[in-house]
């Protein structure tokens, strides 16, 4: 099995892109040791067209039994619009707490669309690792 390392939003794009033309929001965690190798992908939800239900429980469950260093969350926007949402926002803010509290680093959080791609890393929303 080939180890695939992330640096960069790129790096996990081709892990991303089965997700991009879905109908349904769909939310993803990548769950990384500490040189940054994937050690797993799994869908945490598939909502509604326009939201689905993240829970910081269920999203950090599989990546705290992974024994994971970092996580890269992603999520896909069936409207084709790349801007976070304000639940989104308010989403991923809760998750950056939970990550303080357990010690596993949230590397990125990517929005897909068949338009392209927004990194809330890119983008400043993010501290430094």
């Amino acid at each position: 099995k080939d180890t695939v390392k992330i640096t960069t939003a790129a790096d996990a794009l081709p892990l991303l892109a089965d997700i991009a033309g879905k109908q349904q929001k769909h939310f993803l965690c990548i769950s990384l040791n500490g040189a940054n190798e994937v050690i797993e992908r799994r869908t945490v939800t598939i909502g509604l067209l326009d939201r689905s239900q993240v829970h910081p429980r269920e999203v950090f469950a599989d990546v705290i039994a992974d024994r994971a260093a970092a996580v890269i969350f992603a999520h896909n926007h069936p409207s084709g619009d790349l801007q976070p949402s304000a639940a989104d926002l308010k989403v991923h803010e809760q998750l950056a707490q939970a990550d303080g509290i357990l010690g596993i680093r949230v590397l990125d959080h990517i929005i897909v669309a068949k338009t392209g791609q927004f990194s809330f890393q890119a983008a400043g929303l993010i501290g430094s690792c």
